[in-house]
């Protein structure tokens, strides 16, 4: 009886504090209508599909923060983004919810899909939404995971959601998870830089395939691309810390960023100077980047010997030429040049 005395306050409390809640959500609406924005959940169901997520496994049972879990896979649209509820026909069962949460059997687990470090709500909503409303930090869960390299965490910019979905386009084209499964994620901050960055890889493919004197699989050409132009440009990115060196001044926002800003300023100085480019290596690239920014240049950057990855098209023609006088090809050289154009 004092059980269900108790279940019944708390009861009447919830409904007390929903109604509270459901004056709270309309000035958030309001003031999201007039900022032109929308306040609510991630669609679950969305982000799978631009994120061209399959494979899925269970984890068990984990506290996981309520601060990251940011959809849900049905009803993303009757929560704000912070899981207060929107319509008043959810009064009876919020309330319920909130009086078994007080109780001392307290609620059941929830279920959640788990993508990168966010999390989306399977079963469990109004859980979620009491959990949050008594101050809670975490809350217990079921997880299921969909393994991906693609970075997602709570609160993406809509560019950086875009960005995300370039990137999984990215993978898919290239093949990169299949050719390196434990590659570390490449991030770029403006989503049409993805096919910059796939230009360079089927550059890479071409004059692959002219040395080698077969076709190769994408797959493999980006395996090779990254493990010897890419990682090698990382490892000295990271070597010298420079972003950090950078901070603060006009310096692009992600590694990923700043490897295509180097390669271009290579390969414009090649195109205009050819083999008297004042600039050949990665670590030369680096340093005039620190210079213009008015940045430290480390003093172990000066004589770092790093070999050039940059692969451009006047050291592929070379490359070319020689593997042919080697073979003794008697081929055009003018489809060559055709070929690495």
């Amino acid at each position: 009886m004092a059980d269900d005395q108790s279940f019944r306050r708390s009861y009447a409390e919830g409904r007390s504090k929903f109604q509270s809640i459901q004056n709270k959500v309309f000035w958030k609406e309001l003031l999201s209508h007039l900022r032109g924005r929308h306040d609510e959940l991630m669609s679950f169901d969305e982000i799978r599909s631009r994120l061209h997520l399959h494979e899925e496994h269970y984890e068990g049972v984990h506290d996981v923060p309520l601060d990251h879990i940011v959809g849900s896979v049905g009803r993303y649209k009757d929560f704000t983004t912070t899981f207060l509820p929107k319509r008043g026909n959810m009064r009876e069962r919020w309330s319920r919810v909130y009086a078994l949460a007080n109780s001392m059997e307290g609620p059941p687990p929830i279920e959640l899909y788990k993508v990168g470090d966010a999390y989306f709500v399977r079963d469990g909503n109004h859980r979620v939404s009491v959990a949050r409303e008594l101050g809670a930090k975490s809350i217990q869960a079921h997880v299921v995971e969909l393994p991906t390299t693609v970075p997602l965490r709570p609160g993406m910019s809509v560019q950086e959601l875009e960005s995300a979905e370039a990137y999984a386009n990215f993978l898919d084209e290239t093949g990169l998870s299949r050719a390196v499964p434990d590659h570390e994620s490449i991030e770029l901050s403006v989503p049409s830089r993805y096919h910059e960055l796939m230009g360079h890889i089927f550059l890479h493919q071409r004059v692959m395939e002219r040395l080698e004197g077969h076709a190769l699989t994408t797959e493999k050409a980006t395996a090779d691309w990254y493990h010897t132009i890419y990682q090698p440009a990382i490892e000295l990115i990271r070597k010298y810390d420079v972003l950090g060196l950078a901070k603060g001044r006009k310096t692009p926002r992600t590694e990923g960023d700043l490897f295509l800003w180097l390669m271009l300023n290579l390969l414009d100085l090649r195109h205009q100077y050819g083999d008297e480019a004042p600039v050949k290596s990665f670590s030369g690239a680096i340093k005039s980047y620190l210079e213009d920014e008015h940045a430290q240049v480390p003093e172990a950057l000066e004589s770092e010997s790093d070999q050039t990855v940059l692969l451009t098209r006047t050291q592929a023609m070379k490359l070319v030429r020689k593997q042919r006088e080697q073979r003794q090809d008697e081929e055009d050289p003018s489809e060559t040049d055709s070929l690495i154009s």
